[in-house]
């Protein structure tokens, strides 16, 4: 009989049926109904080939093996209990801990930063890595361990790995200040007009950009694919190539070169990341505490809205 077989919940309605003599009295403890009691009990027949309890008037009499099992089963489950009780609190400011974030690298210039300041602040020996990571491996290194958490566009994944919004990004354009199609307004005929540089860790594939042009029956060209913002930057600022990028990385990116921020001229949807997390981890204080920071460093550095009319500069 192989542990990893059996689901231990079974032993905790077990022991409420021999402790209270009753199913009908089991169910109420445990808060189920009665018939999921019944169901539990069958399985553990089943699993035991002994009927465990048998109907003796208004009650449930255990059988000699239930009588048996009952005190090791009654033993392990307190013992449980008190390990779960005696789980020492996570406390940052002791914590020798190493966390390991699964994030894109364009990401690291904007979130690492004040994520850095916070847990230097709060938790001095804590060691942080921001790793890049397979998308169709994030779900089973979550459940192995090997990332605490990960950030990413929204994914399908199993229930045992939970997400959360986390950050919504304005996709705007980049421009050297002198770009002779640009003068004081974007339209979309200049866009179009234009030779565009495109940014992605892929090797082919659409941008939100190019996808919400398709939808509109136009397209632009793309002379230039690059794996990194800072390089699109400085390749916008001494050539006639515009670069289409979401907001926070545009403006930190782009603070070595002074380009010109504008609004895209046609509506596309915002960049939408997401926070990825081991169901496990769910009350777990260290995974807790982890995303409490970087939810609190997302929080830090605004809703990523642009106040940039459409189509004019910055």
């Amino acid at each position: 009989m192989q542990l990893s077989r059996i689901d231990l919940n079974l032993f905790v309605v077990f022991d409420a049926i021999y402790s209270e003599g009753s199913i009908t009295a089991a169910a109420r403890q445990l808060n189920l109904t009665q018939p999921a009691v019944s169901h539990a009990l069958g399985r553990l027949r089943t699993l035991f080939d002994d009927p465990l309890f048998e109907r003796r008037g208004q009650g449930m009499a255990p059988t000699p093996l239930a009588r048996s099992l009952a005190g090791e089963v009654r033993g392990a489950l307190q013992s449980f209990a008190r390990t779960l009780q005696d789980t020492p609190h996570f406390d940052p400011a002791n914590t020798t801990r190493r966390f390991t974030i699964g994030m894109r690298d364009a990401l690291e210039s904007t979130l690492l930063p004040p994520l850095m300041a916070r847990v230097t602040a709060m938790a001095p020996h804590v060691e942080i890595a921001a790793i890049r990571f397979d998308r169709r491996e994030m779900e089973s290194e979550l459940l192995a361990g090997t990332l605490d958490t990960a950030i990413d566009i929204l994914l399908p994944v199993s229930p045992a790995i939970h997400h959360s919004a986390f950050m919504s990004d304005p996709m705007v354009v980049l421009a050297r200040r002198d770009h002779p199609l640009v003068k004081k307004e974007l339209t979309l005929e200049r866009y179009l007009s234009a030779e565009h540089v495109h940014v992605s860790s892929r090797r082919r594939g659409a941008g939100l950009e190019d996808q919400a042009l398709h939808r509109m029956g136009l397209t632009r060209r793309v002379r230039l694919r690059c794996q990194h913002y800072a390089a699109a930057c400085r390749v916008v600022s001494c050539t006639d190539l515009l670069a289409t990028l979401p907001l926070r990385y545009a403006r930190i990116a782009n603070e070595p070169y002074a380009n010109r921020l504008l609004s895209l001229p046609f509506k596309v949807p915002s960049l939408e990341l997401h926070l990825y997390w081991h169901a496990g981890g769910e009350n777990d204080g260290a995974n807790r505490w982890l995303r409490e920071q970087l939810m609190a460093v997302m929080t830090s550095l605004g809703s990523g809205t642009t106040d940039i009319p459409a189509g004019s500069a910055a």
